[in-house]
């Protein structure tokens, strides 16, 4: 009696979570709501990763991400369970352009990542050889896909570059600042892909995307931001975790894993903890060394894994000095093909697309720029003040604005986007194989599933998941654990 008493009060494992971006703090939530005991380490001072708030002129303000896909459920269903629930709030206004052959033009609807169903709504966007080139793709020969394939190069085969140039490229760099030429479909347009290889032109697959899309009637904003900003999320998730019971260590780097007999031994820079099983939610170079002595394999196939570098230029303008510019009313910002070569590739107008932002600093107009892509490294080593005057520059060309800011700040994200080249799911699948020969560890994050919000979550989700139906399915991993050792 004493023995089963004993065996149903023993939690289900320990489990440490090494990263404490959204992923590693979404797994971490997820494992403390099914009472597994954890303890989260991070080696910066702070959690959230790309998420992060800050202030200029006084206000604060999102200096990372800051929206979340909505028609996803998990970034959203996340907010709410850690109590933001009244916080959540959309755009309030989503009218984006183009700027582009040195105009502001509004950006086509009836789009899929910038691929057209319709070209009669391009006449602003393209030239009239670029329309003219649209119109002779019912008359190509099929082009294959095979397992997998470049959006940019896919497109631009049935298309036309110009169509990549001007459109896929200025909001597929929006994402992923990357290369659309590179770009995977099958990893970042998935329902893309899926529609090709039903065959028939390239048109009639967008076309179809959409009215799949209209037939689910999703309701509801397409994105939602959180009053204060994204980056106040990883914060109310910490808070989360500690009040199940779970541990969070800050300025806690993981210097190695080693297997045991009964599960893991993580080492940090202080001590040695003992774990049932482990979530890697780490950037990929990370979890590559971390993995390297126990599954080289994995370790090899992370080290592979391109990263783009960006910078984020926040500026605060008196709002009586952008009033006289037309540009800026009524516009969520704006997407620059690098084709025209500029150096910013977007703009967003923080005042008029977050009420949020309006209503903390009705004195002032916020808006941000982003500048760098991947390989184009260079831009990222000049001084703030060189990033600031080349976006006022650029901004200046685009929509007239010649005031000066009472504020600015610039926000470096070294390796912040990891790049999906073609056959980066095989090698995802191929990373997940060799890491499930391991007991008790998953990784997680934005290499794996897709680089927004609500993919890190859902990559988590399944992490997390898998971890507990292990631990709790195996006796052994679960004995004697929780304790430190090598203090």
């Amino acid at each position: 009696m004493q023995r089963s008493q004993q065996r149903a009060e023993t939690p289900p494992g320990h489990v440490v979570v090494i990263g404490g971006g959204i992923a590693g703090l979404a797994a971490a939530h997820r494992l403390v709501t099914t009472g597994v005991r954890v303890t989260l380490l991070e080696a910066t001072d702070r959690l959230g990763g790309k998420l992060m708030t800050g202030e200029i002129a006084g206000v604060q303000v999102d200096l990372g991400a800051e929206s979340m896909l909505a028609r996803r459920p998990e970034a959203v269903a996340l907010a709410r369970e850690v109590g933001l629930a009244g916080r959540l709030q959309p755009p309030a206004t989503a009218t984006a352009s183009l700027w582009t052959r040195d105009a502001l033009r509004p950006m086509p609807k009836g789009h899929v990542m910038g691929v057209p169903g319709d070209p009669a709504v391009l006449g602003e966007v393209l030239s009239p050889e670029g329309l003219a080139r649209i119109a002779e793709e019912r008359d190509l020969t099929p082009t294959p896909v095979g397992e997998d394939v470049a959006v940019g190069a896919y497109v631009a085969d049935r298309l036309g570059r110009e169509v990549v140039d001007r459109l896929v490229e200025p909001l597929l760099g929006g994402v992923y600042a990357g290369d659309a030429y590179r770009i995977s479909m099958r990893a970042a347009v998935p329902q893309l892909f899926e529609a090709v290889k039903e065959g028939g032109p390239l048109l009639e697959a967008v076309g179809r995307i959409q009215e799949r899309a209209a037939a689910r009637q999703q309701a509801g904003p397409v994105f939602q931001g959180i009053e204060g900003g994204i980056g106040t999320l990883p914060a109310a998730v910490g808070d989360a975790v500690r009040a199940g019971g779970g541990d969070i260590l800050t300025e806690t780097p993981v210097l190695g894993l080693t297997r045991t007999e009964t599960g893991w031994a993580v080492r940090t820079d202080t001590r040695t903890i003992a774990a049932d099983g482990i979530v890697l939610a780490t950037p990929a170079w990370s979890a590559g060394t971390l993995l390297a002595a126990e599954s080289p394999a994995a370790s090899a196939e992370l080290s592979g894994v391109e990263y783009a570098s960006m910078a984020l230029v926040t500026l605060a303008f008196r709002r009586t000095d952008i009033e006289a510019h037309e540009a800026l009313r009524g516009r969520s910002g704006f997407l620059v093909p690098p084709v025209d070569g500029h150096t910013i590739k977007a703009s967003t107008f923080s005042s008029n697309k977050w009420r949020w932002v309006a209503d903390a600093a009705p004195g002032l107009f916020v808006l941000r720029t982003s500048v760098g892509r991947y390989g184009e490294e260079d831009h990222l080593h000049r001084e703030d003040e060189e990033l600031v005057a080349v976006s006022l520059r650029d901004l200046a060309a685009a929509t007239g604005l010649t005031a000066r800011p009472v504020d600015s700040e610039v926000t470096r994200w070294i390796g912040g986007l990891p790049q999906y080249p073609v056959g980066h799911l095989s090698r995802v699948a191929r990373i997940r194989d060799e890491v499930a020969k391991l007991p008790a560890l998953r990784v997680c994050g934005a290499v794996y599933d897709g680089v927004g919000i609500p993919a890190c979550i859902a990559s988590a989700h399944r992490a997390a998941d898998e971890i507990t139906r292990e631990i709790i399915a195996t006796p052994t991993l679960v004995r004697g654990t929780g304790s430190e050792a090598g203090q």
